[in-house]
């Protein structure tokens, strides 16, 4: 079937040198596919290494069928990435269509070479999970480079070439080196850069083949260029333009500078009428009618059917679940083209590829001449982080944003060694602009109350209100509060002793301490200075894996916590209580107590390393302790001995979940449980905190193994705990993530009253949020909750638990959605037209509402691809009887948004939930962004300085589920204090702010500022990363969907 055109070559075995190899997941002669009869026909294909394959295929088979041969005989499972092109008798590169007749599309075969390429450019190169696909994705980028495609600053062209020639020839030899470049020609101006070249090679020592193909990806990809095909076009000025198609939508380019874009979810329809290429926009309130439709003149109409058609292949390939239908053929006449893409779309591969049981097996890698050990490759391992990603500031500087630009102070090879310290007083600006983003953005809340939403969270409680002015007033601690505080307050829910005031009284100046305060945290509770603290902080190592070693042993010290929450306090509190049944009891005490008591001794293990590390203790022991590895190695193998229990977890959500239900005894227990201090969260958040756990140890040695060179002492055993740890996540993701969409839907069902039948198998939460209802009365402020079923609209109720109150469901299926801000003159609206009812809802500003449009288009999508008959959510007792949006959705007045004493006071309070968060700030929060939130918890000692405040305060601090929580040490059994981040702006301070100190950051929301301070680069940078989480949201698309886990 296949014929090689210069040498004998075997399926498994090609591409090249026989002593190297990587790995496919395809096993070597598998059965080509099948062809229709007919006379055999030779294809010639040129393969991305240059070598020349010939196929045997039928006069009679489709395109697919040759392309299938050619996956086939490349082992490539992620075979839809790519295609087949050629020139066709005018002279125009086209891809094959795999629907039609090979030979109808290509006249004289044996004077025709095709060529297997990348047709479709992921945006993030982990999402490609096999070693052979990123291989063959390496070659595209080198051929693009030397034919001049890839155009980018002679930085980033070293650099590439650099980890090209590590993975040719290996570490770098000065003679080799020199000669391989003399030999070999990899940019158009190569003899110009070949000293930076071999200065970036030399220092890729020990780096695989497979490591150099990720390193030159992640360069790559961030690049302006990554992927561009340029389809010349003019403008209706007649200017001279580019169009070029990527995942995100259109693009258009004036020479190589991309000069707009139109995203997907923007364009209507794209079509051509003979040389005019149109796209036409969906409406846009900013802009006149007339520019709805953008038009493009090109060279001919073949060239824009050409480019037309790959831009139908990019838009199905990245944005559609499952690959089109065929339209049904028309009885009497065709109009338009019948055109459509077939194949896999991405979602497809990753799922056929994360879903099945893939034998790998070596590839050959042309030119190569060391062994490639596919063990030591980054391999995909798991749904939320397939490989570990390579830091920002490795990316050179011309190709990235202005922002990261500003902030690269390390080599571009991403050296090992630390950043040198500048001189700027504001200290890390430049280090931690983020690629893409503003440092000085903020997320305005567009409330129109002032700070009265934030008011009522951050309530300090009537024992800190005794004797002070109104709450409006400059003096009330409602306007100074900035922080969700124990007094007779509560954190989530929690209320404290009336007897305990987080705040000694009026300072002499007048002004009221913040509720952070307390007796045991104010200036006259400092037990360090800031020069002792300067002093301490030098005495400790400065390697970067000390202190990734040192966040293990701090998230562990707030992750044990956690779990005494479950084997302690909820024991000895509902445990004992007969309502809670024997069996429950018995399935918690067997699959959390083991986990506990192992990862007591894990915690001993791990502060005992960090103190013979600082040299504290056992100083007269020698021995190498810098290191970590050894212990996170040996402590994982003991992990894996718990999995059964750790599989057991769900089980236990489920069964407690079931027994609430059955009896309200314990369901009022557990509710009872929930307002005490330790249980800062819902408990069912602590549940899951096992799996969740796994996660934060893989990342975690994702960070050490990147740090630590290949020839480190600790990164054998770095590397095998990682693979280790990897296999339990992906092991477990599936439960885990099917789990999170369950705790997500009981604790809303908690938060919502008048509605039944929440969490049911099949319905993913995916929204919810602020957004104003236009009704008789005008706009009003109501909470909406999207599902993958139906959208609920409630308004903030007045009962005794704070709960919110149902008004409407709106069914998705049959739904469509239309933006409205010109026909309602209300900015950033849109309508959304049910089969029973419309509705004409505006966010708070353009960004917020392009998130909800998108997300209720793809909920749209789920609810009319689901065959499962909808289900009412509203209870009957609201469905007969539903409130007039008029007359029984009374607004909160001030004073109520404000909150009160008795508000305060009321059993089972749920003030400060995420949902209410929401709700004062004005915003949203997805489901990704909850799973992102999960990734990214941290634990450490920080400094915290007040705006108008001279001293620091030190403080244990946990970030979690969108909050800070504050605690005098990590030895104290619940927080002080909490501040929800929904809404802030983590920043650096400026020059004016006058903070003259290193490491501090700055979370700000209105008028309430806050300073923290870290003790190294290393956690400065993880707080900043981790706090971005919170106040960003999380990118829209995720690689895979949640809906086919249920």
């Amino acid at each position: 079937m296949v014929e090689p055109a210069d040498r004998p070559s075997a399926a498994g075995q090609r591409l090249g040198a026989p002593e190297s190899f990587g790995v496919s997941t395809l096993e070597p002669g598998l059965r080509p596919p099948a062809q229709p009869p007919g006379r055999q026909v030779s294809i010639r294909v040129q393969m991305l290494d240059d070598t020349q394959e010939v196929f045997q295929i039928s006069q009679r088979s489709p395109g697919k069928v040759l392309f299938d041969l050619v996956c086939v005989h490349l082992n490539l499972a992620e075979g839809d990435y790519f295609g087949l092109e050629y020139q066709d008798q005018r002279k125009m590169v086209v891809w094959l269509d795999l629907l039609k007749p090979t030979l109808k599309q290509i006249r004289r075969p044996k004077n025709t070479i095709l060529r297997f390429v990348v047709k479709f450019f992921p945006p993030d190169h982990t999402q490609l999970m096999e070693e052979l696909t990123r291989y063959l994705f390496a070659l595209q980028i080198k051929h693009d480079l030397a034919c001049g495609r890839l155009i980018c600053n002679d930085t980033s062209a070293a650099l590439m070439v650099s980890h090209i020639i590590q993975s040719e020839i290996g570490d770098y030899d000065e003679t080799q080196s020199w000669q391989h470049l003399l030999h070999n020609k990899y940019l158009p101006d190569q003899d110009a850069l070949r000293d930076k070249i071999t200065d970036c090679h030399r220092k890729h020592v020990g780096q695989t083949p497979a490591e150099s193909d990720y390193q030159l990806l992640e360069i790559a990809r961030r690049l302006e260029m990554y992927g561009v095909r340029l389809h010349p076009a003019k403008d209706r000025e007649g200017t001279k333009l580019s169009l070029s198609v990527a995942h995100t939508g259109v693009l258009v380019f004036q020479g190589y500078t991309k000069i707009n874009a139109f995203n997907w979810s923007k364009i209507r329809k794209l079509s051509f009428k003979r040389k005019r290429f149109l796209i036409k926009l969906r409406a846009d309130p900013t802009q006149n009618a007339h520019h709805d439709t953008l038009e493009f003149a090109m060279a001919s109409r073949d060239c824009c059917k050409v480019f037309w058609k790959i831009c139908v292949e990019y838009h199905a390939f990245f944005r559609l679940f499952e690959e089109p239908k065929p339209k049904p053929k028309p009885v009497l006449f065709t109009r338009g083209s019948s055109f459509r893409f077939s194949g896999r779309t991405q979602k497809q591969i990753i799922d056929y590829v994360k879903d099945s049981e893939l034998k790998k097996v070596p590839f050959e890698r042309k030119h190569s001449k060391i062994l490639s050990n596919s063990s030591m490759s980054p391999q995909s391992s798991s749904f939320r982080s397939q490989v570990p990603k390579e830091s920002a500031m490795s990316v050179p500087l011309a190709d990235q944003p202005d922002s990261a630009r500003l902030g690269h102070r390390a080599n571009s090879n991403g050296s090992d060694e630390p950043p040198t310290a500048t001189s700027n007083a504001n200290g890390f600006h430049d280090i931690l602009a983020a690629p893409g983003s503003d440092p000085t953005q903020s997320r305005q809340n567009h409330h129109g109350t002032g700070s009265a939403p934030d008011q009522q969270l951050l309530n300090p409680g009537p024992a800190c209100r005794a004797n002070k002015g109104s709450p409006g007033s400059a003096d009330s601690p409602l306007a100074s509060a900035h922080a969700l505080v124990n007094g007779t307050g509560s954190v989530n829910g929690q209320a404290m002793a009336s007897g305990v005031i987080l705040g000694p009284g009026p300072s002499p100046d007048g002004r009221l301490p913040s509720p952070l305060t307390s007796p045991l945290l104010t200036e006259a509770g400092y037990v360090r200075t800031d020069d002792e603290d300067e002093a301490r902080r030098k005495k400790f190592p400065t390697d970067k894996a000390y202190f990734i070693a040192k966040e293990l042993l701090t998230t562990e010290r707030t992750y044990l916590k956690d779990l005494q929450v479950i084997t302690v306090s909820f024991q000895s509190v509902v445990g004992k209580d007969e309502a809670l049944p024997d069996s429950v009891r018995n399935l918690i005490s067997a699959n959390y107590d083991p986990v506990y008591k192992f990862h007591q001794g894990f915690l001993k293990e791990v502060e005992q390393r960090l103190a013979q590390w600082e040299g504290r203790s056992n100083a007269h022991i020698k021995g190498d302790y810098q290191r970590i590895g050894d212990v996170l190695l040996k402590n994982i193998q003991g992990l894996r001995q718990l999995t059964v229990q750790l599989q057991k977890h769900s089980e236990c959500l489920v069964e407690l979940e079931r027994a609430c239900r059955s009896s309200r005894r314990l369901e009022a227990l557990c509710r009872d449980f929930e307002q005490q201090k330790a249980c800062y969260l819902p408990f069912n958040i602590f549940l899951l905190r096992p799996l969740h756990r796994l996660l934060h140890y893989k990342l975690i040695l994702e960070r050490l193994c990147k740090h630590y060179p290949p020839t480190h002492d600790d990164f054998r055993d770095s590397r095998a705990a990682l693979a280790d740890i990897s296999e339990m996540v992906l092991q477990l993701q599936g439960t885990m993530m099917k789990m999170e969409n369950f705790q997500k839907l009981l604790e809303l069902k908690k938060d919502l009253t008048g509605i039944e039948n929440l969490a049911i198998p099949g319905r993913e939460f995916i929204r919810l949020g602020c957004l104003s209802k236009l009704s008789g009365k005008g706009l009003q402020q109501r909470m909406f909750f999207l599902f993958s079923d139906s959208l609920v609209y409630t308004s903030r109720g007045m009962t005794p638990s704070n709960q919110f109150k149902v008004h409407g469901q709106l069914p998705l299926y049959g739904m469509t959605i239309r933006e409205s801000e010109e026909e309602w003159g209300v900015p950033h609206s849109f309508t959304l037209f049910g089969q029973r009812q419309s509705v004409v809802v505006a966010a708070s500003c353009a960004s917020e509402m392009e998130r909800w449009v998108e997300d209720i288009r793809m909920a749209i999508d789920l609810a009319e691809q689901s065959s499962s008959a909808h289900t009412d959510l509203l209870s009957t007792s609201l469905s007969d009887n539903k409130l007039s949006e008029d007359g029984g959705a009374e607004q909160e007045s001030e004073e109520e948004l404000c909150g009160s004493r008795s508000s305060l006071e009321r059993h089972g309070h749920r003030g400060n939930t995420t949902v209410h968060v929401c709700w004062h700030r004005n915003t949203s929060v997805s489901m990704v962004d909850f799973s992102v939130a999960v990734e990214n918890q941290l634990s450490g000692n920080l400094l915290r300085k007040f705006k108008n405040s001279n001293g620091w305060q030190k403080l244990w601090v946990v970030f979690t589920n969108f909050s800070l929580f504050f605690y005098k040490s990590h030895q104290d059994d619940y927080p002080l204090a909490s501040l929800p981040l929904l809404g802030y702006s983590v920043t650096v301070p400026s020059e004016s702010e006058n903070i003259h100190k290193d490491y501090v950051f700055k979370l700000h929301f209105k008028s309430h500022v806050y300073y923290f301070r870290s003790e190294s680069e290393y956690t400065f940078e993880r707080w900043m990363e981790v706090i971005r989480s919170a106040t960003c949201s999380a990118s829209r698309s995720l690689p895979t969907s949640r809906k086919d886990l249920y």
